[in-house]
């Protein structure tokens, strides 16, 4: 095999050496350590220390939240150290500054320009280098160099088989860029350009470097994959509740808060730079309150301490619901609550009981076309009961008010003269004239996890052929909250453990006492009233990183809006995890997804990719209908989770690449062959079953992913949850896979089961960093990272509004370069070599429903169109 030769090894040996001969003091053998003694001399280190030529401004581009703005000292062209920026602007005199920001982690960045683990020099794993040597001076043709390699099973898997095991060497740019574009050259033409992805999480942290190599993936046709979800960074209850992704407020405000619970987030240790607004806040009178199952860094910052178990989130959270419930709805009535969520929530909503054998069950929202109204949209139109006329009412605001010319003008919440009915209970207190009725409600407080039911009694009234109550009177019932004259099986108070979601009942659960929880929940009520919502409760992955975590999450954001609080100062929910907002986010989007060049991008759930392309779903005995609802209709009954993820994709509700079991470029060759419409032809294609979904068959060759590009992360040993599988299957090497698949268990009814699961799915993963990590280490190609001391970047987070830059202290050392520059030397081998091997094609894309689009109204009344 022929290496490349180190250059300058002992030249550059030389002068480090000739180094001790132009500084003072004594050298140990090795130069790592030098020594002054006498007199004045023996403190010269420290006024060397601010001896230095310049100072730069720039910030760490790691995913923290902290976005800290730092100097950079620099003498003799080498970073010394680091200091925090104190110049950002004042926020005012009646509240502290954001500065000075940073941490002991930042403060020691710079030992990693210099680290022993520094990745210098492009390497590319050994016995692939040789193989593409080979070929190449065989065949004369870098491109058909790398299909010969492919297309040869046993050399293959020779260079799959020791990835991880060492065995990287040394190679130019010039032929780790060839070898690289080479791949994705080969892997389009062949298979088309959906089963080329990228990996790289969090933007905001350095959002250039990350649109470099999205738009450089983008312009291929690849298929960048999130991040947020596949590591449960994501609180899925955001979407759910508000209809948007993650959107918190900056860590100045919880300065405004007048009750602070932190729950789940350890402040202190996860949000160093910002934890003094929080001790700050106590100083001016918020109660802080901790749930933590341990004695956290944060308790000691804490008034008090509520020792929940992990895990037991949710029944604390229902328990505390309970209580406010009880005590601010029913009991009496606090105007400032009751206007809020009459304004601002979905419980005046009007939901339609469905008769489901001998029992009724809680259905879906009544609309305009259940009333009989001839709108536009009408089935996206829910209605409300006016409290002043009790007549139905249809609100503005409301998703069949956003497209449409009936909308114009009406998509706000302006309620006119309209006083939405929390109840069709009257003063909500039962009476001879208002009719109840017994509704099964699903109840998940069993030691094993099944499903069960309990029957309450919720107030109704007949409109039409419909008997409805309101999504407040079905929350009532589920809470356990009583009213008088309605039946059922009620908690006789706070003390009754028999009944689920009271204090009494939560605390065997969780550990917190039935009175703590009790107190909490009236004074988190009460100073929320007094103060105009300023509750806040701070979260974080303590309570997101859990299977069912958004069930958990919910219950604690109805706290908040319950109370009056979300959408307010020093008020609502705090969620921090990843360092997720990108400010200057219109411009970011447009460079980084590359639609100024071509759209639709092609982007893909990682949580639904990795498990697919790594098999997890062979492994995964766990079947649908263990997840379904007791009063859900059955059509979860024999289905694994990948039949669910592949009706997903079918329906349009999630994308998947790669999209066909052929390519898409020659799938629109046929069509324009054909000369037909290449929609037209691709919908006739599936209905025939000429073509079919790659998700219905992810383990055929056809359908794998064939090069990854990984950067700004370490995918293998962090981002990447069930390592295992992505070592087995993903990259054929050795792993530590505990288990086999079950031969005989749940296997899917609309996916393929291939009898051989494969491994080694990938023909090359690349990974750009500046240390060597798990994935550097498996990697076949590696290039070598400028750090964020070298480099020109921005970044910006959640938890103050200000956008930081990346200046360069020093060029970049060795043969390190920015991702912005690998990307672009990538780009230029690339376009060299596809002039010659892919000229000028046709793509098809597919697309899922779209967000804040006409498409979100693709299924009225919530039917499915699972044409599988």
């Amino acid at each position: 095999m022929t290496l490349t030769p180190h250059v300058g090894g002992a030249l550059e040996e030389l002068l480090e050496r000739s180094g001790r001969f132009f500084t003072p003091g004594e050298f140990s053998t090795d130069l790592r350590t030098v020594t002054r003694s006498g007199g004045r001399e023996s403190d010269v280190f420290y006024r060397d220390r601010w001896s230095h030529d310049k100072v730069v401004r720039s910030t760490h581009g790691v995913n923290c939240t902290g976005s800290c703005s730092w100097k950079i000292y620099v003498k003799d062209g080498i970073i010394t150290w680091e200091t925090q920026q104190t110049d950002y602007p004042s926020v005012g005199p009646d509240r502290p500054e954001y500065e000075p920001r940073g941490c002991p982690r930042g403060a020691s960045f710079s030992w990693y320009s210099y680290s022993p683990t520094r990745v210098r020099y492009p390497y590319v794993r050994g016995l692939l280098v040789q193989m593409f040597r080979e070929a190449k001076a065989r065949l004369g043709d870098p491109v058909l160099a790398w299909a010969d390699i492919q297309a040869d099973p046993e050399r293959r898997r020779r260079y799959q088989q020791v990835r991880g095991k060492g065995g990287l060497v040394r190679v130019s740019w010039a032929e780790a860029t060839e070898m690289i574009a080479a791949a994705h050259v080969h892997t389009i033409k062949e298979y088309g350009p959906d089963r080329v992805a990228g990996f790289s999480p969090i933007p905001a942290m350095s959002m250039i470097s990350h649109a470099a190599g999205s738009r450089f993936v983008e312009l291929l046709g690849g298929a960048m994959t999130s991040f947020y979800d596949w590591y449960a960074d994501l609180p899925v209850a955001s979407p759910q509740v508000f209809g948007d992704q993650t959107d918190v407020p900056e860590s100045g405000d919880w300065w405004d808060a007048a009750y602070l619970v932190m729950w789940g987030s350890n402040v202190p240790i996860t949000r160093t730079p910002d934890a003094h607004w929080m001790a700050e806040a106590r100083y001016r009178g918020t109660k802080v309150v901790v749930v933590s199952p341990d004695y956290a860094d944060n308790t000691k910052f804490a008034d008090e301490w509520m020792p929940c178990a992990a895990g037991t989130d949710a029944a604390l959270a229902m328990a505390m619901g309970h209580v406010i419930l009880s005590e601010c709805f029913v009991q009496q009535e606090v105007p400032f609550f009751s206007d809020y969520v009459r304004r601002y929530t979905d419980l005046p909503f009007l939901i339609k009981l469905e008769q489901r054998g001998e029992e009724l069950v809680p259905g879906k929202p009544l609309t305009a076309a259940d009333i009989g109204q001839e709108v536009e949209n009408a089935a996206f139109k829910p209605a409300v009961l006016d409290e002043t006329t009790d007549s139905l009412v249809v609100p503005h605001g409301s998703l069949g008010f956003r497209f449409g010319e009936d909308g114009i003008g009406k998509w706000n919440l302006d309620l006119g003269a309209v006083i939405p009915a929390l109840t069709v209970q009257p003063g909500q207190a039962a009476n001879g004239d208002r009719p109840t009725a017994l509704v099964q409600l699903p109840s998940f407080d069993t030691t094993d996890g099944h499903g069960e039911t309990v029957a309450r009694g919720v107030p109704v009234r007949r409109v039409g052929n419909h008997l409805v109550c309101t999504v407040f009177d079905l929350m009532l019932a589920h809470y356990g909250v009583a009213r008088p004259g309605l039946p059922g099986e009620w908690p006789t108070g706070y003390d009754d453990p028999s009944q689920p979601n009271t204090p009494a009942w939560q605390e065997p659960i969780t550990g917190v006492s039935a009175g703590q929880a009790v107190r909490i929940a009236k004074e988190f009520a009460r100073s929320a009233e007094e103060s105009g919502g300023r509750s806040m409760i701070l979260m974080g992955g303590g309570i997101c990183h859990w299977f069912h975590a958004d069930t958990t999450y919910r219950a604690v954001l109805a706290l908040l809006m319950l109370t009056g609080s979300m959408g307010r100062n020093g008020g609502g929910w705090a969620h921090y995890v990843g360092q997720e907002k990108v400010r200057p986010l219109t411009g970011w989007q447009t460079l980084s997804n590359a639609t100024d060049w071509s759209r639709p991008p092609r982007q893909v759930p990682g949580a639904s990719y990795w498990y697919a392309h790594t098999d997890q779903w062979r492994y995964d005995g766990y079947g649908a209908d263990k997840l379904a609802s007791p009063l859900g209709r059955g059509r979860f009954a024999g289905k694994h989770t990948m039949d669910l993820m592949a009706s997903a994709v079918a329906m349009g509700w999630s994308p998947f690449y790669p999209q066909f079991d052929r390519s898409s470029l020659d799938l629109a060759d046929e069509a324009r062959g054909a000369g037909r419409d290449v929609s037209e032809y691709v919908a006739e294609q599936l209905a025939q079953r000429k073509l079919k979904l790659a998700v219905t068959d992810p383990d055929n060759p056809l359908n794998w992913p064939r090069v990854l590009t990984v950067w700004r992360s370490n995918l293998i040993g962090s981002s990447g949850k069930g390592g295992e599988y992505f070592l087995r299957h993903l990259l054929g090497t050795d792993s530590n896979v505990q288990s086999e698949p079950p031969a005989d268990g749940l296997k899917p009814s609309d996916v393929d089961w291939q009898k051989d699961i494969p491994e080694g799915k990938l023909d090359l993963l690349m990974s750009i960093d500046f240390r060597m990590t798990s994935t550097t280490l498996m990697s076949d190609v590696v290039l070598p990272a400028a750090t964020w001391y070298e480099k020109a970047d921005l970044s910006s987070t959640d938890m103050h509004p200000y956008v930081h830059a990346f200046s360069p202290a020093i060029d970049p050392p060795w043969e390190t370069r920015s991702d912005f520059e690998a990307f672009g030397a990538i780009a230029r081998t690339f376009s060299a070599m596809a002039k010659q091997h892919l000229g000028t094609r046709s793509d098809v894309v597919l697309t899922g429903l779209l967000y804040d689009t006409p498409d979100t109204m693709a299924f009225p009344d919530g039917s499915e169109h699972n044409w599988l």
